[in-house]
């Protein structure tokens, strides 16, 4: 009889009392989505592997002050926005975003190749144009667009309330808009 996947709350409680198979299985959920924030903060795919790894151990160190009652992904991925931040800034790495998103593989037929053309061209300039925003225009827009957490998860994960999460995703995308103007259109 297979045994059922632990949830998060518990991962973290035995993690607490010292149990590295739970902090193992705690990195092996978030190690992908970790990356992915770390990539968009950092903009660097080796800062961005430097950054989760750090995450990692700085969020490890810190489990005795974890609230119990509080989600672990969106203050582990804080850990390590912070983290990726840190290393583009020490770096000096303000001239641009290099983002990479992944399309999505579907079970769909594969795209023409003007399609394709298309939707890279509009995704070349979408990402043109989330670059160009400042800093918290830009995360908000990541953590609920591009990183798909839900309001609350990017509140924690930003340290905001909601609203503010609400406030600024409108904003940004205005801003967004018209920033890259009739570009995706």
């Amino acid at each position: 009889m297979a045994s059922r996947p632990l949830d998060e709350s518990t991962l973290v409680a035995r993690a607490k009392r010292g149990d590295a198979a739970a902090y193992e299985e705690l990195v092996r959920m978030h190690q992908q989505l970790a990356f992915r924030v770390a990539l968009v903060a950092a903009g660097d795919r080796g800062d961005a592997e430097e950054a989760v790894q750090d995450g990692f151990v700085k969020a490890h160190r810190a489990l005795g002050r974890f609230r119990d009652d509080a989600p672990f992904r969106p203050w582990f991925l804080q850990i390590v926005a912070n983290e990726a931040r840190n290393r583009r800034r020490s770096a000096g790495r303000r001239a641009g975003l290099q983002l990479r998103v992944a399309a999505a593989a579907s079970g769909d037929a594969a795209p023409s190749p003007e399609a394709a053309a298309l939707r890279h061209d509009r995704q070349a300039t979408l990402l043109a144009g989330l670059a160009q925003l400042d800093e918290r225009d830009r995360d908000v827009l990541v953590h609920r667009f591009l990183l798909e957490l839900r309001e609350e998860e990017t509140a924690a994960a930003l340290g905001v309330r909601r609203g503010t999460v609400k406030s600024r995703t409108a904003r940004a995308l205005e801003r967004l808009r018209a920033s890259v103007g009739e570009g995706l259109r």
